[in-house]
């Protein structure tokens, strides 16, 4: 009786099936705009210190894997927790370098604690052979001890200390533009 009906009022289905492709083109647009503003929203994304400082741990990871993320690290995520053996955030660069970011968030800034040489030694221990990564870096948003920033230098971990998350976080340059003797890229560029 439905399919008579049906057969009889064949413009019903019609209009059906141009309500339900309009209804898919309207939800892929809609999809591909939030794309676009997310894009957006990314490359505009900046922290001052104050907002940096403010920040619960948890969230100054996340601060930092979307740092990662604006730069061009399209699969940067946050890892960090109990257990992450000294990575809070993974990426991988636009060059293909594998990143590992230990995180050092201090409630107090640079008045907190200072960041240490132990805090170095764990990243350096796990960060190549534990999470593959090509470059290995301690972010924080207060100070580094200089026998940490020394113990750094020898073991090509890089230390992105207050100073240098001012400059990477107000959105002037990449961090692998900041940071000196980064590993050459992965593949090739059309700049190489």
């Amino acid at each position: 009786m439905v399919v008579n009906w049906l057969l009889a009022h064949w413009w019903v289905l019609l209009v059906a099936l141009v309500l339900a492709v309009l209804a898919g083109v309207g939800w892929l647009y809609n999809r591909q705009q939030q794309a676009r503003w997310e894009a957006v929203r990314a490359q505009g994304l900046r922290y001052g210190l104050e907002q940096l400082d403010a920040l619960h741990h948890a969230k100054f990871e996340e601060a930092v894997r979307d740092l990662m993320r604006r730069d061009g690290c399209r699969d940067a995520q946050r890892v960090g927790g109990g257990g992450d053996l000294g990575a809070d955030v993974k990426a991988t660069d636009p060059l293909g370098r594998r990143w590992v970011i230990q995180c050092k968030h201090r409630r107090h800034g640079v008045r907190g604690s200072a960041v240490g040489t132990p805090d170095l030694q764990v990243l350096n221990g796990t960060a190549r052979p534990v999470h593959g990564a090509d470059v290995a870096v301690i972010v924080t948003n207060g100070r580094v001890t200089a026998p940490a920033v020394e113990f750094g230098r020898q073991q090509r971990l890089h230390v992105v200390d207050r100073q240098a998350l001012a400059v990477w976080a107000s959105g002037s340059r990449p961090l692998w533009e900041l940071l000196r003797a980064v590993p050459p890229p992965r593949r090739p560029t059309s700049l190489s």
